[in-house]
């Protein structure tokens, strides 16, 4: 073996007598480094050799692989008796339900309010340390951002921090993720801006004198707007988990939701671009509020207070170098620099020693009230104008939140429990709007700060609501002197994640065209016809392209790949072969009434037989040949009628008149039961002539045959059946049958076989025989029975 490597042969030896001499002469170091040298001189590559050596390793692995089966052949009532198959018996849901009992209830208890299950298992030596920086770090960005995102949803920024305290605490009682940060975002406040700016414009709040308007009585009902729209977000999210709906945001796809995502950041853009440049714009809402909102802010350019451009464009730079030191220096960091906070004090400084608002003319946030607010009651009375907001806020919260907590429980390896998610964030919102608070959801920023600075809970989440709860009560008031612009920037700068969306369409060009055009369907649709709207479009438009899909699915003839039970496209495999005198057909979509015709039409079309035409030859061709039947016993009968007639006369010609009206009248009786006779025994041989000549089939009609005997329809990818696929499948048997092709069914689930029953698709010329466990069975039986045409279809039928 060793001339076949190019190398010369080497004397055999044994292993154990390898190792007695060397440890017998153990090496000294001058023996010992001359041998690393050797090992480290090049030696000579031969790639020839080494492709053989990979080839013939892959070759041995895959014999090695080889697996043989011997078992009998197995349609499905033997594979049924085989398993001893019955319906699967257990106790109802409901029953579950309804059961009382200690651990019921405990279960119960644990299910619905988390926080015991895991709080009192809580490892402090190893994880308290952690949280307790990552809360500080949460806390730090969630200052800011709850501002920002309050003024963002057209509130007073102290709003903002209620909202950063009351549905983070909420949370930690009640959520089962343990990284994602709860609280303000930048999508659920634009929603939550465009209701409020929509039913309490600055228009309807004019003073009369000199055309100002009344900031107090607006901010007034725009909180009772956002603290009752938030009451309504969260009694749909509370509602919808305990009746275990958490099922509804699957039909929101991952392109969806990016798409949608990334259009609410270049609406949160637009919107931020009064505060950069100081100008006083009209509200707008509704379908093209963006496009008006663009002309006005070009239109009033000219306007732009020069202070204010100038302090959102350094804020911003600031804050983006802050960014990419913190990308840099991640190694050596134990916690990011708060580069939000450090703008937040520093600008706040500047404004209150420059006095940016009196000398330049720049807005600030003004005053914000220390202390918390009292709770307030809902309006009942704005509960119809908001009940379709809600609910899409509600859905789009929620999507945002379950998507990022599956995203974290799958790197750490816990469940995030999708209903009770839809419970806590509900009673989040639903308790947070008792106390003024607006939607809120969570934070993809603060999130992935909340998992990289070492949060392992969401006690790291109730720590920075604690630290939001100690700025409102006594530091709130220290930044009233913070500028508007400088909140701006910080929304602005926060958007590159979501900004960064836009590349999945590069992405998605080459991975999946359809979800491409989802995703555009989605930003075109939200940046015309404004959040609500656009988002019903995108998953009205997501559902019709899955309909379609599932009835333009991939339809293909199957070959037998050689040596093997296995069936594939023959399209695709090229060595796969055709079964002599088979076809294998199958679906990639399950068959149900939007596809059962298309699927029938497209397997006449793959079978290569115009099976419709030839069914409709076949029928003329025997409907002529019975009317010439018929036509030539009428002629035959005739002929010996008119034959017995004459023999009866010259009979009778010389008898009596009396013998002769006898012999009249029982020769009439006579010759009629002689006809009757003999029609019946014309009949019968023609009959008998029929059979014996069997001129129905396709070849004793001169009709061309198809080239196969036997059809089998994998139906591997059904999983249910409707009455329209049993109908469509009893013509399919029908049909073939009609031009002497059996068929079979191979590979049904356990469901759709109980629906076939059920469906009572099974009779007398349809049998439980006509189903195989697989492909190959069913190709195994087809030929040995292929149809002959002297066999009955009804013996054949029931093999």
């Amino acid at each position: 073996m060793g001339e076949g490597w190019g190398r010369e042969p080497a004397r055999s030896q044994p292993l154990s007598s390898v190792r007695k001499a060397s440890r017998a002469r153990p090496e000294g170091r001058l023996g010992a480094a001359a041998r690393r040298l050797r090992a480290q001189e090049p030696r000579p590559r031969r790639p020839r050799d080494t492709q053989v050596l990979l080839a013939m390793t892959e070759t041995v692995e895959l014999r090695r692989r080889d697996y043989h089966v011997e078992r009998p052949l197995l349609n499905q009532k033997q594979l049924e008796e085989l398993g001893r198959w019955g319906p699967a018996t257990g106790t109802p849901h409901w029953r579950t339900w309804l059961q009382c009992s200690h651990a019921r209830a405990r279960a119960l208890l644990l299910q619905y309010l988390p926080v015991l299950a895991w709080l009192p298992q809580y490892p402090v030596r190893e994880w308290l340390l952690g949280d307790l920086l990552s809360g500080l770090s949460v806390a730090i960005m969630q200052l800011p951002q709850g501002l920002a995102y309050a003024l963002l949803a057209g509130l007073p920024p102290v709003f903002g921090l209620y909202s950063s305290f009351y549905p983070v605490f909420i949370y930690f009682l009640f959520g089962t993720s343990r990284h994602i940060s709860v609280g303000t975002f930048a999508v659920m406040s634009v929603m939550v801006g465009s209701v409020t700016e929509s039913l309490a414009p600055d228009e309807a709040f004019l003073q009369s004198p000199n055309s100002t308007v009344d900031e107090a009585a607006r901010d007034a009902a725009r909180v009772q707007l956002a603290s009752t729209l938030s009451v309504l977000v969260g009694l749909f999210q509370v509602g919808l988990g305990l009746v275990h709906f958490g099922f509804v945001v699957t039909y929101l796809s991952e392109p969806l939701v990016r798409g949608y995502t990334t259009a609410a950041a270049v609406q949160v853009f637009v919107s931020q671009l009064k505060y950069v440049f100081g100008l006083h714009l009209r509200s707008s809402s509704g379908p093209l509020s963006l496009i008006y909102t663009v002309i006005e802010v070009c239109r009033k350019l000219p306007q732009s207070v020069i202070g204010t451009i100038v302090t959102a464009v350094v804020a911003g730079v600031v804050l983006v170098l802050v960014k990419l030191l913190n990308d840099k220096l991640q190694r050596y960091l134990p916690l990011p620099l708060p580069g939000e906070l450090l703008m937040l004090i520093g600008a706040t400084g500047i404004s209150y020693g420059v006095g940016l608002k009196h000398r330049f003319g720049v807005d600030v946030v003004g005053n914000i009230p220390t202390g918390l607010a009292p709770p307030m009651a809902p309006s009942p009375q704005l509960f119809a104008k908001l009940v379709g907001n809600a609910f899409t806020i509600a859905v789009v919260g929620f999507a945002i939140a379950i998507s990022l907590g599956k995203i974290f429980a799958l790197r750490h390896g816990y469940r995030v429990d999708s209903n009770q998610e839809l419970v806590a964030l509900g009673l989040s919102n639903l308790v947070g709007g008792c106390f003024q608070c607006f939607p809120v959801s969570c934070s993809m920023s603060r999130s992935l700060v909340q998992e990289s600075t070492g949060g392992n809970t969401q006690v790291a989440g109730a720590i920075s609501s604690l630290f939001i709860l100690i700025i409102i009560l006594k530091l709130g008031e220290l930044f009233q002197d913070l500028p508007k612009a400088v909140l701006a920037a910080t929304i602005i700068v926060n958007l590159k994640g979501m900004l960064k969306q836009f590349a999945d369409i590069c992405s998605l060009w080459k991975a999946n065209r359809v979800d491409l055009l989802i995703w555009l369907a989605t930003f075109v649709a939200t940046l015309l016809l404004n959040l609500d709207l656009g988002l019903a479009v995108a998953v009205v438009f997501s559902l019709l392209l899955l309909v379609v899909r599932m009835q333009l699915p991939h339809y293909s003839v199957l070959g037998q790949v050689p040596d093997t039970d296995i069936y594939r496209d023959m399209a695709e495999y090229l060595e796969a072969k055709e079964v002599p005198g088979v076809k294998v057909f199958r679906s990639s979509a399950t068959m149900c009434f939007a596809n059962a015709e298309l699927y029938s039409d497209a397997l006449k079309q793959r079978c290569g037989v115009d099976v419709d035409r030839l069914i409709s030859r076949k029928k003329k061709l025997l409907r002529k040949q019975e009317l010439k039947l018929k036509r030539l016993q009428k002629e035959k009968l005739q002929k010996e009628t008119a034959v017995s007639m004459c023999t009866t006369t010259s009979i009778h010609v010389n008898t009596s008149d009396g013998d002769i009206d006898s012999n009249n009248v029982d020769g009439s009786k006579a010759k009629q039961a002689s006809t009757e006779s003999k029609l019946e025994d014309t009949a019968a041989n023609g009959q008998e002539e029929a059979k014996a000549a069997n001129p129905s089939t396709l070849k004793a009609l001169g009709l061309p045959q198809p080239d196969f005997h036997s059809l089998i329809l994998d139906m591997g990818a059904l999983s249910f059946m409707d009455t329209v696929c049993l109908k469509s499948l009893k013509n399919i048997f029908r049909d073939f049958q009609e031009i002497e092709v059996e068929v079979y069914m191979a590979a049904c689930h356990t469901p759709v076989v109980a629906q076939l029953e059920a469906g009572q698709f099974f009779d007398a010329s349809i049998t439980k025989q006509h189903l195989f466990a697989s492909v190959h069975d069913a190709v195994i039986f087809a030929l040995q029975h292929p149809r002959s045409n002297q066999v009955s279809p009804v013996l054949v039928t029931k093999l």
